[in-house]
């Protein structure tokens, strides 16, 4: 009777979804620079709204490694909808007018549509996460 070695589960490393993330980041900030630039409009608004919510993905990743790709995109969604939803307010505008920094996280005024692309967004993040962990791990998805 042969006996099989037992499958070890894949345990992503750290500092290899942190890098992996980083870059993610850094390509999403070029993706929404070179959006702004090439085009304008709704389509660049609203490109840019579900590029914020990947980056916010990245960030979480970069933050929590092994966060799975559903969690990383629901908190990725979460935070995008809660800083739209502050918008309601006038906080965040207030802010803006005193930060750059203030302005590009957090914005000035509702737009209801942004909702949907945050959306978007997060179910592009969730797929390419998921896909990344799947090769790592040398699954299929």
């Amino acid at each position: 009777m042969e006996v099989k070695p037992v499958e070890q589960p894949f345990i992503p490393r750290p500092s290899a979804h942190r890098a992996t993330a980083a870059a993610a980041a850094l390509l999403t900030v070029a993706a929404g620079l070179g959006v702004r630039a090439v085009t304008g409009g709704d389509f660049a608004k609203y490109a840019g709204d579900a590029l914020y919510t990947v980056l916010v993905h990245a960030v979480v990743v970069f933050l929590a490694p092994r966060v799975r790709p559903p969690v990383a995109a629901g908190a990725a969604l979460a935070f995008s909808w809660a800083v739209e939803l502050a918008q309601l307010t006038d906080v965040p505008a207030q802010l803006s007018r005193r930060s750059v920094v203030a302005r590009l996280v957090l914005g000035s005024t509702f737009n209801g549509p942004d909702l949907l692309w945050y959306v978007v967004g997060a179910g592009f993040a969730w797929a390419v996460h998921a896909r990344v962990v799947s090769w790592r791990s040398g699954t299929r998805p």
